[in-house]
């Protein structure tokens, strides 16, 4: 299970690597979280990517087959959803959902 934590966090780490040094590392929400410019975007914990939304995604997202709301004391958190190991299988679709977190990030930072 560590392992497979591991991996996940470092194909993350791999992936946000285009933006450099505005991304930083934090333990949240009982994994690592990767934020940019202050803000968290995406995220491990229990094997499942943590992905934060910009509102007019989530629809549209929640619809697709490993993809669950996020909700850790049973109340969905607005713009986050957890995508399960399936949903990201690929760099592609890692990549994917990376993006995602950092457009959200950036409506929070940057207007």
């Amino acid at each position: 299970m560590q392992e497979k934590t591991e991996e996940l966090v470092r194909r993350i780490r791999v992936a946000l690597k285009p933006w450099g040094p505005d991304i930083t590392e934090k333990r949240m929400f009982g994994g690592y979280c990767f934020l940019y410019k202050g803000k968290m975007c995406v995220g491990e914990t229990m094997q499942r990517l943590m992905v934060r939304l910009v509102d007019q995604h989530v629809a549209g997202v929640m619809k697709e087959e490993h993809v669950s709301p996020m909700a850790f004391t049973g109340k969905p958190m607005k713009e986050f959803v957890f995508v399960s190991e399936g949903g990201y299988s690929t760099e592609e679709k890692l990549q994917r959902w990376v993006k995602y977190g950092i457009e959200h990030a950036k409506s929070k930072t940057e207007g």
